[in-house]
């Protein structure tokens, strides 16, 4: 039976959401930066507290029960509210402070970044940004659990319970050996993609997914091989190498062919591309906030890019 005068600590909750997210103890307690069975004490103390099973255990599985399903979204709305109460009390009002966690997708972050946290010193001040680096799926999972507070990804999400802010729109460039036959191209039809030594970045990239996308559409098959690569620096330096081409974002180019004797070629219209936006929860409380930080990134998006209005 529940005590009614039971009154759960932020520890708690955050413990109930990790594992119900998740559907793991250990990745739980490794994204909240706690030790297993301190996780596994706390839930178990919330639940005690409520009355209420909220996560059903087993040694193969992990299910989230009714009534915790049910409890699940107000919990993170707790969070949410305990978030936005800290940065009030840090004199958020109009301006935004405090610390904010904000997730980037490594075919982003390099080239935004570089503009982006001194116009952010500049603008914004009392606020402390937290940068994550990682794949979008992940940043997803963080910004579920509340790991992080806002992500920039490209859209769509495809994940309920978030808001999306668009921000710009980039075409993909193909990069290629300087003596290529097709360097310096600027009309190509996508079906080049069949006839190409195309390399991609290692599984979990987005940038990744988008092309093979495209190969498809032209039923073109990228270069199977060994030859496995995490940024998109690498796998630039494998194109310098001779190893293949490569489709990068119109914002990378810059400054990822300036350090090797590399050209570029571009498709005809309708050129493939992708759009970038600015992720959040709906049930954060801040979203006056964050679309001050979409506009922030907006001007200082980098350059080959297309600003998305609001």
């Amino acid at each position: 039976m529940a005590d009614r005068s039971y009154q759960p600590t932020l520890s708690q909750l955050r413990a109930f959401v990790a594992v119900a997210e998740y559907r793991h103890f250990g990745t739980a307690a490794a994204q909240l930066g706690v030790s297993q069975p301190t996780l596994s004490q706390s839930l178990a103390t919330l639940e005690n507290g409520l009355g209420v099973q909220l996560i059903e255990r087993s040694t193969r599985r992990v299910l989230v029960t009714a009534a915790g399903e049910r409890l699940l979204a107000q919990a993170k709305a707790i969070l949410d509210a305990a978030v936005c109460f800290v940065a009030s009390a840090a004199g958020a009002g109009d301006q935004p402070a405090g610390p904010w966690r904000i997730g980037l997708i490594p075919t982003v972050a390099p080239y935004v970044l570089p503009t982006l946290l001194p116009a952010l010193r500049e603008e914004m001040p009392a606020l402390d940004p937290q940068i994550i680096e990682d794949q979008t799926v992940r940043l997803l999972d963080s910004l579920r659990t509340g790991a992080i507070d806002v992500a920039v990804i490209a859209l769509p999400s495809e994940t309920s319970g978030l808001i999306e802010i668009p921000l710009y729109e980039e075409d993909f460039v193909l990069v290629l050996p300087r003596n290529h036959a097709l360097a310096d191209e600027g009309d190509l039809p996508l079906d080049v993609l069949g006839e190409l030594p195309l390399l991609l970045l290692d599984e979990g990239h987005c940038l990744r997914d988008q092309t093979l996308d495209l190969c498809r559409s032209v039923e073109a098959h990228p270069l199977s091989g060994d030859t496995r690569a995490t940024s998109l620096a690498t796998v630039v330096q494998c194109v310098a190498g001779g190893l293949g081409v490569t489709l990068v974002p119109n914002s990378a180019v810059g400054v990822e062919t300036r350090r090797a004797d590399l050209a570029t070629a571009r498709f005809a219209r309708p050129v493939p591309g992708r759009k970038i936006g600015l992720v959040f929860r709906a049930s954060s409380g801040r979203a006056e906030g964050y679309r001050q930080l979409a506009s922030l990134i907006r001007r200082a998006a980098p350059e080959g890019v297309v600003a998305v209005d609001m």
